[in-house]
């Protein structure tokens, strides 16, 4: 079956942070495709064709009729979105596709250890989850510089109160001392990724962001932790 590329209106936008917008492509009339939660599209502007970027999406499969998006000023592909995308603007869309998909088990675990925009898919994630009241047990582990770059914080919170199986904790890198964040501080380490882990055989970990974060992830579940590479899976965004 040829894949559908297709050109989608804007329906909504909406700033989570002052640099972090999510945009609402609205699927044209006919268009249905099948994907899966974790997956990406890659997305070009109409009058530049030919530069195209990939991002995850931040709504899940059960969100039919649109796909969501949320993209931080970065390149000049973020920049254009974050700084000037509006409900009516197109974007060509090609349709999702990517590995990066959640294993809805009864009895597992899901870490899912993410770096600033890196927590988008994660959203999904939860999402479905809560949505089918799965039992699978979700625990994010969030790296940000400071408590103003959060993102879905709000919607985290609150997917927290539904959901009895869903866990997220922030970690803080850059607050000065005299902040008065009562959580944690500082990188993601393998003490704080172990003391989350309770099973590590029906363990599966996620870990999306920026290459440094995804790479020393890796080494630290992997090396450090002795976790089989086949409960590892990775998005690097570069």
């Amino acid at each position: 079956m040829a894949k559908i590329i297709a050109d989608m209106t804007i329906d909504s936008v909406k700033m989570e942070l002052t640099d972090t917008k999510t945009i609402r492509l609205a699927w044209p009339e006919g268009y249905e495709v099948d994907f899966k939660t974790g997956h990406f599209i890659t997305v070009a502007w109409p009058d530049t064709p030919g530069y195209k970027r990939a991002y995850s999406l931040s709504s899940c499969a059960l969100d039919r009729g649109a796909y969501e998006v949320t993209v931080k000023r970065d390149g000049k592909m973020g920049t254009r979105i974050v700084d000037w995308a509006k409900p009516g603007d197109k974007l060509t869309v090609l349709p999702p596709t990517g590995r990066f998909l959640p294993v809805y088990e009864s009895g597992k675990h899901l870490v899912c250890i993410a770096g600033g925009s890196g927590v988008t898919p994660f959203r999904g994630f939860v999402r479905e989850a809560t949505r089918l009241k799965h039992p699978v047990r979700i625990t994010i582990l969030y790296s940000v510089r400071t408590t103003n770059d959060i993102i879905f914080n709000e919607e985290f919170q609150q997917l927290q109160q539904e959901n009895p199986n869903f866990f997220f904790y922030v970690t803080c890198t850059r607050l000065s001392a005299e902040d008065p964040w009562p959580g944690r501080r500082g990188r993601i380490n393998a003490d704080w990724v172990r003391s989350h882990v309770h099973d590590a055989a029906n363990t599966f970990f996620y870990a999306c962001g920026p290459n440094e974060l995804v790479e020393n992830t890796e080494s630290l579940v992997l090396e450090q932790l002795g976790i089989p590479k086949a409960q590892m899976r990775t998005e690097k965004w570069g």
